[in-house]
């Protein structure tokens, strides 16, 4: 089984820390919170304002950026919290609050979090966003939806671990991308301190692996003793697709549910950095997140997570490939400061851009409970099956 390697002091500590500084740290001090002007510098601490201001400005009475859509509505609390700001403290105190507010007035009975379709790629995304937000608040509005929402995604789990767009039950769950939302769910919800049974986290691990595809001959690198170690590999979203996003979501997945030296993770995340430095899958276009927002939201916490060289050598180039892409234009309030995103067209677009270029220049804060650093280890089992596997 999982154990967290954190104390609740420390993250009772983490939170007081960043209940009384977080807001004051959005300026020049995060730049000492962080790795120097390696990992924020003051253009993307401009942009990050520029994108919040666009957040504020846009987000309507309701809170919700005129979206029925509780996933998309999270990234902008997502955006707002990974910055320092917290709900009815400060200047956009009032907006993170409104956010939080419309999904949880909108959380189902059964704990469901959607109203639009795609029903658990929207819950396990607003149920990771709850747990920041919860890790931060401790409020209990949010605590009571959270704690039905975790509940939900352990019941419909399927029975080869993975999850299906429908909050059912079923023999196989559907691809990838369900399992990476559900991770992040579930990775926060321990990383606050609440339990979750572990054949949950043994079942996914193993749904995770099956979507793997080694490719190519050995190549001189090798990450660990696996028959496969040595040869290039990526996660695919079905087994055979391969995409940026979804070599970035496996092992995703994977860290967050602890597998930190799975060579699967190494050999996918140097696909994904051969993306990154392709200026053909790295898009530069102007007002359009690089990449697209969903890929470059998983490729930033690939990198961050597997950290290191690949972290210092990687992130420069994608945090300034967003800010060199925002829309900066003082009369045009309803563009300036966001970003669009490929597929998704009107305010629903601009919002999935700004949120995702907003938290991708915020993670060197550090700001968020899942950014913490503390890790899941495995027990002596999970490593002989690691081993085996």
């Amino acid at each position: 089984m999982f154990r967290l390697c954190w104390t609740r002091n420390l993250i009772v500590s983490w939170i007081v820390a960043v209940m009384v500084l977080g807001p004051a740290l959005t300026g020049p001090a995060a730049c000492r919170a962080a790795d120097g002007d390696k990992e924020i510098t003051p253009e993307s601490e401009a942009a990050v304002e520029r994108g919040l201001e666009w957040l504020a400005r846009n987000q309507g009475d309701a809170g919700n950026w005129e979206s029925n859509d509780l996933g998309l509505v999270a990234l902008g609390a997502l955006a707002f919290l990974s910055a320092g700001h917290l709900p009815d403290r400060g200047k956009y105190g009032d907006n993170v609050r409104r956010a939080l507010d419309y999904i949880v007035a909108n959380a189902k009975p059964s704990g469901l979090l959607n109203i639009s379709n795609q029903e658990m790629y929207n819950h396990g995304l607003a149920v990771f966003v709850l747990t920041q937000a919860y890790g931060i608040t401790q409020d209990r509005r949010v605590g009571e939806a959270l704690d039905r929402g975790i509940k939900l995604i352990i019941d419909v789990q399927c029975e080869d671990g993975g999850w299906d767009y429908k909050a059912v039950r079923l023999k196989n769950g559907h691809d990838l991308s369900l399992v990476v939302m559900q991770a992040k769910a579930l990775r926060g919800a321990m990383d606050i301190g609440l339990e979750i049974p572990p054949n949950v986290i043994e079942q996914a691990i193993r749904a995770v692996r099956q979507y793997y595809k080694p490719k190519g001959k050995p190549d001189g690198k090798r990450y660990g003793d696996h028959p496969l170690a040595d040869r290039p590999g990526s996660f695919t979203y079905d087994g055979n697709r391969e995409t940026t996003a979804m070599a970035a979501c496996g092992a995703v997945c994977l860290q967050e549910f602890g597998q930190y030296s799975d060579f699967r993770i190494h050999r996918s995340m140097d696909e994904v950095i051969k993306d990154i430095k392709n200026p053909a899958e790295l898009k530069v276009r102007n007002g359009y997140i690089p990449f697209d927002a969903y890929t470059m939201y998983y490729v930033a916490q690939g990198l961050y997570q597997v950290g290191g060289d690949r972290w210092r050598d990687n992130y420069p180039l994608i945090r300034d490939a967003i800010v060199k892409t925002q829309l900066k234009n003082e009369k045009v309030p309803a563009q300036n400061g966001s970003w669009n995103t490929e597929r998704v067209g009107g305010k629903p677009g601009q919002l999935f851009g700004t949120s995702v270029a907003v938290f991708t220049l915020s993670i060197p804060n550090r700001y968020l409970p899942i950014l913490q650093e503390g890790k899941v280890e495995p027990s002596n089992a999970d490593r002989e099956r690691e081993k085996a596997n």
